[in-house]
């Protein structure tokens, strides 16, 4: 391993270093220094963490949301972009080389909360940069150890992805949704300011996003609960009220329920990297 390679490497390059040797595990950890990183793919699973803000990844027609404290699994292979809400955001990269007989979690996306031992992991890979192959072997076994505990830590992916919609109306209706979260929207208000019956509605939703008009709107809700959590601006009672809930104990409920955390536990939550 190359301990010298963080200036060798920027967002914009150090893409073309992942796959130069398909048995090392390859570390990349730095701010991302531009708007975006351009879609692209790779033969290695990407494990991907965050700090300082919310990271948006297009794989195909989803929008995944990658929130604080949580961690993205990227199969190989599969193509996305990545990007983020803050020039202050940094990724935490690990890539490792994936076998046909590698645990299914491996081939699948997901989005899982980092507990403390992956974070506390996370910390001692501080130190890493570039490839890390058998002949370091300490930095080697360590990096190894944290890919095979992930399927064991990791039991439950949390669906924080929107699909995006391709109809036009459909685009109008979730822009709709986007900009008045904090009124009080029903499905019969939607259908009646565009002109559509309930139930042509519903078939909308389906046909194109493959959910409910119910699920993708309380999807929608928690993610900006989730930016404005982050944000640090304001209590729980006045998120709950900016994201349409007029009672906080259903907004706590639909929150853990999405997120996998109550508001209040995921606002202590302290990043210790």
């Amino acid at each position: 391993m190359n301990v010298n390679l963080h200036n060798k490497f920027d967002t914009r390059y150090y893409l073309t270093e992942i796959d130069k040797n398909l048995n090392s595990i390859f570390c990349y950890h730095k701010e991302i220094s531009e708007a975006y990183v351009i879609a692209h793919q790779h033969e290695k699973g990407q494990f991907l963490y965050c700090e300082g803000g919310i990271v948006y990844v297009k794989i195909g027609k989803d929008t995944f949301y990658l929130p604080a404290r949580h961690y993205m699994w990227i199969p190989p292979n599969a193509e996305h972009s990545i990007h983020p809400n803050s020039p202050e955001v940094i990724m935490r990269n690990l890539y490792f080389p994936i076998s046909e007989n590698d645990h299914p979690f491996y081939k699948e996306i997901g989005i899982y909360p980092a507990d403390g031992l992956l974070l506390e992991l996370l910390l001692f890979s501080n130190k890493w940069m570039g490839d890390i192959t058998p002949s370091n072997k300490s930095d080697y076994i360590i990096a190894q150890a944290f890919k095979e505990i992930l399927p064991q830590i990791s039991k439950n992916s949390l669906r924080l992805a929107l699909p995006l919609p391709s109809d036009e109306r459909l685009k109008k209706i979730v822009q709709y949704l986007e900009d008045h979260m904090d009124s009080s929207i029903t499905m019969k208000k939607i259908t009646g300011q565009f002109g559509f019956s309930e139930r042509s509605l519903s078939r909308l939703f389906q046909k194109d996003l493959s959910m409910t008009f119910v699920q993708y709107f309380t999807i929608l809700r928690m993610l900006r609960a989730l930016q404005l959590l982050i944000n640090g601006s304001y209590s729980i009672s006045e998120i709950s009220n900016m994201v349409g809930y007029n009672s906080l104990p259903t907004f706590s409920n639909t929150f853990q329920k999405v997120i996998g955390v109550r508001p209040t536990d995921y606002s202590k939550m302290k990043d210790i990297l």
